[in-house]
Order: C-alpha cells, then sequence, then structure tokens
C-alpha cells in the first residue's frame, strides 16, 4: 500500500508505530515528580489510536519488571496493540524528567543509555523487522534511529526498502536528539536515508536546521524536495507547517491560532498522530493538517505530552 491509495479507502489501516517508551518524570512541587509513560512514537500511536479510526500496534523493547508491566497495561487501555513488543529478561525501560520555562519550553534530562529498547530489532529482543510485513504503515522517527544499534539500522532500513516495494507506506519524523547519536555526520546519513523510502515526511523545521546546519528553511525545502517523497509536512510551530504533495506546494489553509501554551511537550508528536488519522483514513491534505493543528494545539495547552481522556 502506498501513500497514493491509502488515502480514500474506506477501512482502517494496521499502523505499526516503531521506538521507545520512557517513564516521563514532571517536576509536581520542590520535591516529588508526577509520573506518566511517554516518547515520540508512542505519543503519537496514542493520538491514532484515540481517532478509532485504525489498528494500532507499538514496537519496542521493554523489560520483565513490574513498570514494564505497568507500561504493557497503559497501552492496552489505549487500545495500542502489544503484540509487537519484546520482552529483554536484564534490562529495564529508560527515564526522562521535564523541565519547563515560564514560556512553556521544555528541557529534557535523560537515563536511557541502557534502556530495554536499545536492543530493538537486535535478534536479543526477541523481535526482528520482518514481524511487520504484514502491516500497511510503518511510522519511526530519528529518534527511534538513534537508539538502535548500527546492525539494528542496517537491519530495519532494508526491510523497510523492501515493504515499500512491497506496497507499505513509510512515514518518517526526523525528530534530532544530538545526543543520542554517535556523531552529526552519522545522524545526517542516516537520516536522508530514511528520507530516501519515505511515503509521508513529517519533519520540523527546526531538527532539519539544527541536524544539517542549513541557513534556512529555503534550503531545507530543497533538499527535501531532492528526495521526491511523495508527500512532505514542515512543522514550523505557529508559523504552520509547509505541505507539499509530489513536489508541489499546497496552501495549507487559515489555522486557528493557538490561545495558550502550557507545555510544547509532544506538540509535534500529536501533530503527526492527528495528522495520520485523519490522511490515512481518506481525507484530504487540508482537512488532515487541519486536524492535526486543532489536536496539537490542544496538546501544548496541557501539561505533559498526553492529554487526559
Amino acid at each position: 500500500m502506498s501513500v497514493s491509495n491509502a488515502p480514500g479507502a474506506s477501512s482502517g489501516k494496521r499502523i505499526a508505530c516503531v521506538g521507545e517508551c520512557l517513564v516521563e518524570l514532571k517536576a509536581n512541587g520542590e520535591s516529588s515528580f508526577a509520573s506518566a509513560f511517554a516518547g515520540d512514537t508512542l505519543n503519537t500511536a496514542t493520538y491514532i489510536a484515540r481517532s478509532n479510526l485504525h489498528d494500532v500496534s507499538f514496537v519496542t523493547v521493554i523489560g520483565e519488571d513490574d513498570i514494564s508491566e505497568r507500561m504493557l497495561a497503559a497501552w492496552s487501555t489505549e487500545q495500542i496493540d502489544t503484540g509487537l513488543v519484546g520482552r529483554h529478561a536484564e534490562r529495564l525501560p529508560g527515564i526522562y524528567l521535564i523541565e519547563n520555562d515560564e514560556t512553556g519550553e521544555r528541557t529534557f534530562r535523560y537515563w536511557r543509555s541502557e534502556s530495554a529498547a536499545r536492543t530493538l530489532m537486535l535478534p536479543e529482543s526477541g523481535f526482528t523487522p520482518d514481524s511487520l510485513a504484514t502491516q500497511d504503515v510503518i511510522y519511526t522517527s530519528g529518534i527511534t534511529l538513534a537508539i538502535m544499534q548500527p546492525e539494528a539500522r542496517d537491519a530495519f532500513f532494508t526491510f523497510l526498502q523492501q515493504f515499500r516495494q512491497a506496497g507499505g507506506c513509510v512515514v518518517f519524523d526526523s525528530n534530532y536528539r544530538p545526543r543520542l547519536w554517535e556523531s552529526v555526520e552519522v545522524a545526517r546519513d542516516w537520516v536522508m536515508r530514511l528520507w530516501s523510502v519515505t511515503d509521508i515526511g513529517l519533519p520540523s523545521l527546526d531538527d532539519e536546521l539544527a541536524l544539517f546546519g542549513e541557513t534556512g528553511e529555503k534550503q531545507v525545502v530543497e533538499r527535501l524536495l531532492n528526495v521526491q517523497m511523495p508527500e512532505l509536512i514542515i512543522k514550523r510551530g505557529e508559523e504552520g507547517p509547509l505541505v507539499f504533495s509530489n513536489g508541489e506546494a499546497l496552501q495549507s489553509g487559515a489555522l486557528a491560532a493557538v490561545a495558550e501554551v502550557v507545555d510544547t511537550t509532544g506538540a509535534g508528536d500529536s501533530f503527526n498522530g492527528g495528522y495520520l488519522a485523519a490522511r490515512l483514513a481518506g481525507s484530504d491534505i487540508h482537512h488532515a493538517v487541519s486536524s492535526a493543528h486543532d489536536l496539537a494545539s490542544r496538546v501544548i495547552a496541557h501539561a505533559g505530552a498526553i492529554l487526559p481522556r
């Protein structure tokens, strides 16, 4: 199933979101923390699942500890399928701490270098890329690539090439976190490899600028259009997205102003979830962008990446 025939179909899609779930900690007073489970691709999976339009699986590796069991229970509550979750007998989930300034911008501190998800796509995880072959859509991110071991990236990329050739739809958000990569050169190489097999691209302009060191928006657009992905939505925060279909620029239409910013955590992830839920269910690009913007606007008016039900 390519992106060209995914929109407009009458039935929901089987969507696998590949990545890492971490324990999220957020200050709750001077000496206590509120906890939740989050991660970029999990956040997107949650919002797609809440649309009730598609069958969503989360693909990751967790431990065999009590926290990992609670993760599985939380995902099941969100109607996210856990049949593609690997288990590691000796590793635990990672942790991250969010700190926000007065404008809502956030700083992250991570404890994830030995997380179970670092074994994703390795034989020891009990999960191989071929397990994704029955899916219609595979969604992943630059963070997912960054936490993988080099041999796992190779295996995943080879599978994605074959998956796409067989008619599958690949969706990618470059989501750049410098500290997770071996070097900026490795990150650039892998992100461009993923763009080369992407059907729906959902990058943030800031991430692309930070990774590739370009001087402005024009250079980012030119580079990404040269890849010739069928659908490209470049997120630009308050300025609204740049939208391209088969290389042609489209007007994104008037988008409502954001009334309040409390916490920008999960803004891009929720945009991606809203866009994919609508677009893969048959909405045109303009409606999908509007749905994505509306969802992201609600998310950033709330503390944390996931809106309460």
